[in-house]
């Protein structure tokens, strides 16, 4: 049997060829520690240090404000509790949105146990935040803001740097995790305006398990783990060298290909949209139609369950949403802030394109999503 269709790069992407082979030799014979003096520490020393000018690159940053982690999670609550560590003393007051990630959400759950108090700002429609309402939530014991670029279900990009100059110009750190956009589309963190930026490698072409934490210098953190002095004491624990050399590596290869990758996937999802508009009366696009990821198309079927359909198509791996959420069966958190009803909500498809997308896997994953539109609809099969 053939292999489905891969449309869930939101989910994960597949580990690039040019990011594999740069990491298989520190898997085999370059396997020294980096904290060792000797030749083999070294070797695998100057590797990271490589990587991690590499990522600074990618963001336009400057080597010494990249911590390696081991996942966007881990970066997100070292962002958010480092900070509130940090800066205690000056107030207990944090913002974040309503469609955050459960690796935003989550630490801060544990952070209102700890008597910090969160403030979540609503969205639009369109799964946006008014700066306005950021402006309006801004408080003197304020001490963090952390809403996400790019949104890992509908696409939706934030005016982060509108964002930031607000709460920057009263003296608040400003985090964005930024795990969905960095690969898809430029990212950098002068013009965002930001303190602290995500990324996750497996999200643009490198392995899972990998994963940083841009700090700008003076940027007060405080770690969130105890140990030894690895990546500037903020992250103890030896590097993971050879998946360290694969997110550098993953690095180069996205600020090769953007800006021609985001144009070619907007093309393609363009055309997908249209195709699917043209045969499906009656669909619904879900987040904002410009301000959105060039690879990500959630829309609502009328009258079909996203799950059912997806489900009546084998040919096609995609999702309702969240791969972190992809197992349970209530509404979308994130349809749901936006203030979608239940029954567009239950009709949502995402469908996340790749850079291994073509336009013949573009028609055919729309002949084959119309085909079964029509087909539950007819039998009643929602």
């Amino acid at each position: 049997m053939n292999e489905p269709l891969y449309l869930d790069y939101n989910a994960t992407t597949p580990i690039a060829a040019e990011v594999l082979e740069a990491m298989a030799p520190f898997l085999r014979q370059h396997f020294g520690n980096p904290s060792s003096s000797h030749p083999y520490g070294r070797r695998a020393a100057e590797a990271v240090a490589n990587a991690r000018m590499a990522v600074a690159s990618l963001l336009g940053a400057q080597a010494d404000e990249i911590v390696f982690t081991g996942c966007a999670t881990e970066s997100n609550n070292l962002a958010l509790r480092g900070v509130a560590r940090a800066l205690r003393h000056k107030g207990r007051h944090i913002i974040t949105s309503s469609i955050e990630h459960p690796s935003v959400t989550a630490p801060l759950e544990r952070l209102r146990e700890e008597a910090y108090e969160v403030t979540v700002l609503a969205v639009d429609a369109h799964a946006r935040v008014s700066p306005q309402a950021l402006q309006d939530a801004l408080r003197r014991d304020t001490i963090l803001v952390s809403i996400m670029h790019a949104n890992n279900e509908v696409g939706t990009l934030q005016p982060i740097a509108e964002l930031s100059a607000i709460a920057r110009a009263r003296g608040v750190l400003f985090h964005t995790d930024a795990a969905q956009s960095v690969g898809k589309l430029p990212v950098s963190v002068d013009a965002l305006g930001i303190d602290l930026l995500t990324i996750a490698g497996h999200k643009f072409y490198a392995p899972k398990g990998i994963g940083a934490l841009y700090v700008r210098r003076k940027t007060p953190l405080l770690p969130v783990l105890a140990g030894a002095d690895q990546e500037h004491g903020l992250r103890p624990g030896t590097e993971n060298v050879p998946y360290i050399v694969a997110l550098g590596a993953a690095a180069d290869l996205a600020r090769e290909r953007l800006p021609a990758l985001s144009f070619r996937l907007r093309a393609l999802q363009d055309a997908l949209y249209a195709r699917l508009t043209d045969g499906i009366p009656g669909l619904q696009l879900n987040g904002h139609p410009e301000h959105r990821l060039p690879n990500t198309l959630n829309i609502s079927i009328p009258k079909v369950s996203g799950r059912r359909l997806l489900a009546e198509i084998p040919e096609i791996a995609a999702s309702v949403g969240s791969a972190c959420h992809e197992a349970g069966q209530a509404v979308s958190g994130v349809l749901a802030a936006m203030g979608l009803d239940a029954d567009r909500a239950r009709g949502a498809v995402r469908l996340s394109l790749g850079a291994a997308t073509t336009e013949d896997d573009i028609r055919r994953v729309a002949a084959l999503l119309i085909a079964a539109s029509e087909r539950l609809a007819t039998t009643g099969r929602y």
